[in-house]
């Protein structure tokens, strides 16, 4: 017995190397057990899904596949230990088949289906741009459509159809159906600007037909006048001119990007990407010069949900109240980014995946592009109290920009985040692109009787009053996991013993919010300061580490609560709220937004009031523009933005670019030298 033992563990041994090496072929290494899904693991997905359900009766449908966010856990002991050899990977997937949703969560390295469960809940997933595709065509071969547009003149051939979430009103059986309205293409291609107005149609996904129709014999459409804004459309005079501005970098970008990793400056970060989420920042470190490491800031952000509430109650728009991330897909929605117009030269471009209904991966070239921003001041001074002495101190800022451009039907969504030396990191929203409109007969304002829902834009067309809400989640990790949420009032205090000529001084008054009600917060009903804090390091003059949330122009939603809509977006009845870290809590208007009834969203859960004192925490903060449209937003609209910024807050022991010095200059060739 003694004799064999050897050959057994040397069995043993050559057995075991050998799982490991066939488990280690079965899918190719990743850099990063964050990065995006791959083409091969979208194919690995696709098969395994198919083998099991596809059939001569049962068809698959793929309305969402993602990674299967790792624990928190895994990825301190990848990111500190670097022990794991391979990569564990896993892909969460939302199907349809037979007409029931699964949620199937699937081991890609071994190539298992873990579980499987059918959603029983209200709601459905997001839609598939195929489908979407399908309902477009429905009206065109759908004999009363064709009649309406006999009815007004209107040419067959001309005409362009968009499909539209419904939303829910109280329904009590929902089903998977979409509006249809459809616009006129003729001498433009600004289609959305010229409706056919009057029309109800209904499309029922399952079924791919018009279920329901109504016309209301409204024979106004806008003219195609003024409304083409295609370059080479356009007829003199042109202007404003605008000089060319050369970008030059001699020494190549200041930022390396390996995979998915980015590292610039005193950052350090990881760029994802998903098909509802779209960009996802993760793993955000800053190094900090006299510490001497890297210090964690950010654990994972991105925009959890955009909701766009249009104000028009009547049958024609009432429904349009959208969820762009949970119904379309903000990842779905982004397009390839324009090189020397989206993003300036010397840009860094990362390409990704996306899937379609039936599983397959397409590449989305140009998806995020990376670049460094020049001419901004960091910190300056003159100083001219010095007898003999004039003091002038200036540094250069140059800042990290990581964009990409998302675009949903009528609306394009520039999406930034920016990071800075001095330790903030800047999220910011742009909007462009096309005003729903509304066709009018009326031509002038002297016109209007009663109430438009709306301004008047141009003739014939009324630009509808809209929101957009964009919640951002923001798992913050300050110098570790363990943070918690500190408001601190602004206070006036009135000086009545006669002790000072002042009357009146500010003050400050700090509570920490303990549970999750404490931590809603309506930002501009009074000056505050909201800081995200480790209560378990401090600097050395005593003051808890944190960031601070530097909010935008505040706006909140004006719609009562037990309105339908606001049921569904009710993580908008709060600027900001507090949440335990949940891996399964990561969409604020719930798992399955289309046709949903609001049980499953941010308001719901925080009714549990957990304790997030010195807790893995969660930030929710929502980012809003009130839209009053102006005819400067027609034909198509320059950019509106809004931004808000994570500042640190006695995050460091005093400023961390203090010895930063200014980029050189540049001379170049045949041009002056800077006095």
């Amino acid at each position: 017995m003694a004799s064999t033992t050897p050959m057994k563990l040397a069995l043993f041994s050559i057995l075991t190397l050998l799982y490991f090496q066939a488990v280690i072929s079965l899918t190719p290494l990743h850099e990063h057990p964050l990065d995006p899904l791959t083409k091969e693991e979208f194919l690995t997905v696709q098969t395994l899904v198919h083998n099991k359900y596809h059939t001569s009766k049962n068809k698959v449908a793929f309305h969402y596949i993602g990674l299967d966010d790792p624990d928190k856990d895994y990825i301190s002991k990848y990111e500190h230990e670097k022990v794991p050899i391979v990569i564990h990977r896993k892909s969460f997937v939302i199907a349809i088949i037979n007409g029931q949703s699964h949620e199937i969560v699937i081991d890609i390295r071994l190539k298992t289906i873990v579980s499987d469960n059918v959603h029983k809940g209200y709601g459905f997933p997001m839609l598939s741009l195929e489908e979407q595709g399908l309902v477009t065509k429905l009206p065109l071969k759908y004999p009363p459509f064709i009649a309406s547009l006999k009815k007004r003149g209107l040419n067959l051939s001309e005409v362009v159809c968009a499909p539209f979430s419904m939303g829910w009103f109280g329904e009590e059986e929902s089903k998977r159906t979409v509006r249809v309205d459809c616009f006129m293409k003729e001498n433009t291609v600004n289609f959305f600007v010229r409706p056919i107005s009057g029309l109800t149609m209904v499309a029922d996904l399952g079924l791919m037909k018009i279920v329901e129709y109504h016309d209301r014999e409204v024979e106004v459409v806008p003219t195609a006048e003024n409304t083409e804004y295609k370059a080479s459309k356009q007829r003199p005079p042109f202007g404003p001119k605008q000089h060319s501005l050369a970008s030059h970098q001699p020494q190549g970008p200041g930022f390396l990007i390996n995979g998915h990793s980015v590292s610039w400056a005193n950052w350090k970060f990881h760029i994802g990407f998903d098909v509802r989420a779209g960009i996802i920042i993760s793993l955000a470190s800053i190094y900090d010069l006299e510490k001497h490491k890297s210090r964690r800031v950010l654990y994972k952000g991105y925009i959890s949900e955009l909701f766009v509430p249009y104000q028009d109650p009547t049958e024609e728009f009432y429904f349009k109240t959208f969820f762009d991330a949970g119904e379309y897909g903000f990842g779905r929605s982004t397009v390839s980014l324009i090189p020397n117009r989206d993003c300036p030269p010397h840009s860094h471009f990362i390409d990704t995946y996306i899937h379609s209904v039936d599983g397959t991966p397409s590449l989305l070239k140009n998806a995020i592009c990376v670049f460094e921003q020049y001419g901004s001041i960091m910190w300056r001074h003159t100083e001219t109290s010095i007898p003999n002495e004039f003091i002038e101190e200036s540094r250069t800022e140059v800042n990290l920009i990581v964009r990409t451009v998302v675009t949903v039907g009528n609306y394009d969504n520039v999406l930034d985040w920016e990071f800075k030396t001095s330790g903030s990191i800047k999220p910011s929203i742009a909007l462009s692109g096309i005003l729903e409109i509304k066709a009018t007969n009326i031509k002038h304002n002297d016109e209007i009787k009663g109430e438009l829902y709306g301004k008047l834009v141009s003739a014939n067309s009324i630009g509808i009053y809209h929101d957009h809400f964009y919640i951002y989640y923001l798992d913050f990790d300050i110098d570790g996991a363990e943070n918690s949420f500190e408001k601190t009032n602004l206070k006036t205090v009135r000086i009545t013993d006669g002790s000072s000529k002042r009357k009146s001084y500010w003050t400050t008054e700090t509570q920490t919010a303990k549970t999750e009600s404490d931590a809603k917060i309506t930002i501009g009903s009074a000056p505050a300061e909201l800081v995200v804090i480790n209560s378990n390091k401090k600097t050395a003059v005593g003051n808890h580490i944190g960031y601070r949330l530097i909010p935008a122009i505040p706006a909140h939603s004006l719609l009562t609560e037990d309105d339908y809509p606001q049921i569904r977006g009710a993580f908008t009845n709060y600027n900001v709220w507090v949440t335990p870290y949940n891996r399964t809590e990561k969409w604020a208007g719930g798992l399955y937004v289309d046709h949903s009834r609001g049980d499953d969203t941010l308001a719901v859960w925080t009714k549990q009031n957990r304790d997030i004192v010195n807790k893995d925490i969660v930030m929710w903060h929502v980012v809003g523009i009130h839209h009053v449209p102006t005819q400067e937003d027609f034909p198509i609209m320059p950019l509106l933005s809004t931004s808000f910024e994570l500042r640190p807050t006695n995050f460091f022991e005093r400023n961390p670019v203090l010895k930063t010095l200014s980029p050189g200059d540049v001379v170049w060739h045949g041009c002056p030298k800077s006095n």
